[in-house]
């Protein structure tokens, strides 16, 4: 995490467990995630100088008011009153971290060679849970550059059982 987005989405998220309104606010962020991947010109308009900052907190409430919470709509006119709307994806991903974590939640990235199918997945997820002795979201991303097997990115640790990684051990016994 950067040390601003850090320091925004920790903001946010101890409001939002203050109030006990985590899911609400974790709700509104991901509607907020969405619209802005949907319509990627917002954070420009919403971050633009030429545009008065009234004008730009109007815009906020015309957008997202009665969608999302109070909390939300707050934070967002604060991004944009302190030029950091640009922030906004990364103060989100952060956010979601904390929240996982808060509830015991780990994301586990699987990068394979070959898309999984269904019962890999599930059988990678319990391995994954048993071994982490937490719940396991999973974000499954294909890429050749593995050649074969896995590489599992979860909880700051690196799970390579990867035939390019097993091809480098094997590299670096034969040239010892």
């Amino acid at each position: 995490m950067t040390e601003t987005s850090k320091e925004y989405a920790s903001a946010l998220f101890e409001l939002a467990a203050e109030e006990e309104r985590l899911p609400e606010v974790s709700e509104s962020l991901a509607l907020i995630h969405s619209q802005f991947r949907e319509n990627p010109g917002y954070a420009d308009l919403l971050a633009s100088p030429n545009i008065p900052v009234s004008e730009r907190l109007a815009a906020i409430d015309e957008a997202f008011g009665g969608a999302v919470s109070e909390e939300v709509i707050s934070f967002l006119k604060i991004l944009c009153r302190k030029d950091s709307i640009r922030s906004v994806y990364k103060i989100i991903h952060d956010f979601n971290d904390l929240y996982r974590t808060s509830r015991g939640v780990a994301k586990a990235r699987v990068i394979s060679a070959v898309p999984l199918k269904s019962a890999e997945k599930e059988k990678l997820k319990a391995k994954l849970e048993k071994l982490c002795s937490k719940e396991i979201v999973m974000e499954c991303i294909t890429s050749p550059s593995v050649l074969g097997g896995l590489v599992v990115y979860v909880d700051g640790r690196v799970l390579d059982g990867s035939l390019r990684r097993r091809l480098h051990d094997i590299k670096e016994v034969i040239e010892k």
